[in-house]
């Protein structure tokens, strides 16, 4: 992990160098909306949050490329009964790379992406109760790929955006993560990210 956080640095920080050449810079924050997806079901959506920073790496004027490093608040709840509520949330870190097209208005342009991600998990946590109040769980989750672990750390997955930038850098945007990684280690199980955010932003 301290690698890979280096590895960033160094790829993002030679990047920003060249910033004055073309490169543009935003950053973007909002609610994320995150659930699994199981076997033949899903859970219910749990509320999180997101920041993202990106450069914006022009290929053409309508068109670039967006590398970025976003910290994202991913997990799903459960709700096995009236009285009963399970959430399990994880921080995560993700390196995602889109390509937008941007198409200019008047006052700004509206903008459409997508990408694949790879994500790392920080930490992580369930919490919850069972009945009415008998049984509360609050406890670390374990990653890994052991039977016995919650969920892997390494997801790797396709991000969709889109949204609006006026001319002075101020956007509002939307987005989908799409995780494509099983994530449960258990021989079976099934658990992919899906992820809905939406928020605001500034961009250079």
């Amino acid at each position: 992990m301290k690698k890979l956080l280096l590895s960033a640095a160094i790829l993002f920080g030679s990047l920003g160098a060249f910033a004055q050449g073309g490169l543009g810079y935003g950053l973007r924050a909002g609610v994320n909306i995150p659930k699994y997806s199981l076997d033949n079901e899903s859970t219910e959506s749990n509320t999180g949050f997101f920041v993202t920073g990106y450069l914006d790496a022009p290929v053409s004027p309508n068109f670039s490329i967006q590398p970025g490093l976003s910290l994202q608040n991913k997990g799903g709840k459960w709700t096995p009964g009236s009285s009963s509520e399970i959430k399990e949330s994880v921080m995560s870190l993700d390196i995602p790379v889109n390509a937008v097209a941007k198409f200019p208005t008047g006052s700004g342009n509206f903008f459409i992406g997508a990408g694949p991600y790879v994500g790392f998990a920080l930490s992580g946590k369930r919490k919850g109760e069972i009945g009415e109040g008998d049984v509360k769980i609050e406890r670390d989750l374990n990653f890994g790929s052991d039977d016995t672990d919650d969920l892997k750390r390494t997801d790797f997955g396709v991000n969709f955006l889109a949204g609006y930038q006026l001319s002075n850098g101020f956007q509002i945007n939307a987005g989908y993560g799409l995780g494509l990684t099983n994530l449960a280690p258990a021989p079976g199980d099934k658990a992919k990210n899906r992820v809905w955010s939406i928020g605001i932003g500034f961009g250079l």
